[in-house]
């Protein structure tokens, strides 16, 4: 395990723990939903299609684990979920940190140590309009890839014509 800034650890999600990332991918996406116009659906949920492909031999989840200050229990408070292992390129397909430890160093210190965790070419996306990501997985890839070690491209949203175009940071 690999420790990282307040105390977490990183750890592979275990595969009983599916789960709870779902439980999490809500927040991950309640988050996005100001970004991307995002409401839940019928059941209250919002969209997670996407971990339907997870965990498999090309994806698997990553937590950032702690104890919880009210249990001591160990408890994640982010979570990373990696794919395209099988392919050209890894991409982050979701990233997120518990609100109360953003702005810690817990994230970065994630970020990188899942990167590092999977060598081969990386591309991470993030919505035009989502400042705050932008800024964060620009300071990653200076410290995963090295300062010119990455590119930053902005690409058509495909079929939604009138969102600003998503970005993209490739290693180089």
């Amino acid at each position: 395990m690999t420790e990282l800034p307040g105390g977490a650890v990183l750890r592979a999600v275990r595969d009983d723990e599916w789960p709870v990332v779902a439980w999490l991918w809500q927040a991950f996406r309640e988050d996005l939903s100001p970004v991307v116009d995002g409401l839940p659906y019928a059941d209250g949920r919002y969209r997670a299609a996407l971990l339907d492909r997870f965990p498999s031999a090309d994806g698997v989840g990553w937590f950032a684990t702690g104890p919880h200050p009210n249990t001591g229990e160990e408890a994640p408070v982010a979570f990373a979920l990696v794919d395209g292992l099988t392919g050209e390129r890894r991409t982050i397909a979701g990233f997120w940190v518990a609100p109360p430890l953003r702005r810690s160093g817990l994230g970065v210190a994630l970020a990188v140590a899942v990167l590092s965790r999977h060598p081969g070419p990386w591309e991470v996306g993030f919505q035009h309009d989502n400042v705050a990501a932008g800024g964060f997985w620009r300071r990653v890839a200076n410290r995963a890839f090295g300062p010119g070690g990455w590119a930053e491209t902005e690409e058509a949203v495909p079929d939604r014509p009138l969102v600003p175009p998503d970005h993209f940071i490739r290693s180089t």
